[in-house]
């Protein structure tokens, strides 16, 4: 428990006990106060200004609780987007090379540490198609057609789980379902790889 969740349960309590008390004091007090009536208005109003007083308190501490909440998911969203980015532009400047090196091996280990910090479990099972692909074209050096191809069907599976742990509330609230926003990045994906090859008939 939080906090600012103490503090709410202790001003709830407060306020319990503050009613409870209060009605069976207006009780006592109402034939003791008899002979000066202002009394009973008096002690209400004080009464009521405590109850008030708490209120608000709990109010403020669950706005604040909600804020804090809602900070830290946000800046979460920003530590996995600059991640994924950064996945992203590393095996963009991979594929242009079409060469691995030293380097490249051990800056994808760290990308893969950095993954594991906030990814979620299906964007890390994707995540393992790509490396395996990497396994592969660690022999040569290099990404030959076959390997590239590949490479580049796994990282269309990879951004569509990216995009689903991103904004795949947001998806969920528009009128496609996700198959139909997979199938629509898989074929983005084919347009681009047909492409390549047109540009490229001797790869």
């Amino acid at each position: 428990m939080t906090r600012i969740q103490k503090q709410t349960l202790l001003y709830m309590i407060l306020t319990a006990i503050l009613f409870v008390g209060g009605y069976f004091f207006l009780r006592a007090a109402y034939h003791l106060s008899e002979p000066t009536p202002f009394t009973q208005e008096i002690v209400l109003v004080i009464l009521g200004t405590l109850a008030t007083i708490l209120i608000t308190a709990i109010l403020l501490n669950k706005q604040t609780e909600v804020e804090l909440t809602k900070e830290q998911n946000i800046k979460f969203i920003e530590l996995k987007s600059s991640i994924y980015l950064e996945l992203l532009n590393y095996l963009e400047e991979t594929l242009q090379r079409l060469e691995i090196s030293s380097r490249d091996i051990v800056e994808l280990q760290f990308l893969t540490h950095k993954l594991a910090i906030s990814a979620s479990p299906d964007v890390l099972n994707s995540y393992r198609t790509v490396l395996d692909i990497f396994s592969r074209a660690v022999g040569d050096h290099r990404f030959d057609y076959r390997e590239r191809t590949d490479l580049h069907q796994a990282l269309a599976r990879l951004t569509v789980e990216i995009r689903r742990d991103l904004i795949g509330d947001l998806d969920l609230e528009s009128h496609f379902s996700g198959g139909e926003i997979e199938r629509q990045v898989m074929e983005n994906n084919a347009v681009t790889s047909a492409t390549y090859d047109h540009y490229h008939p001797d790869s």
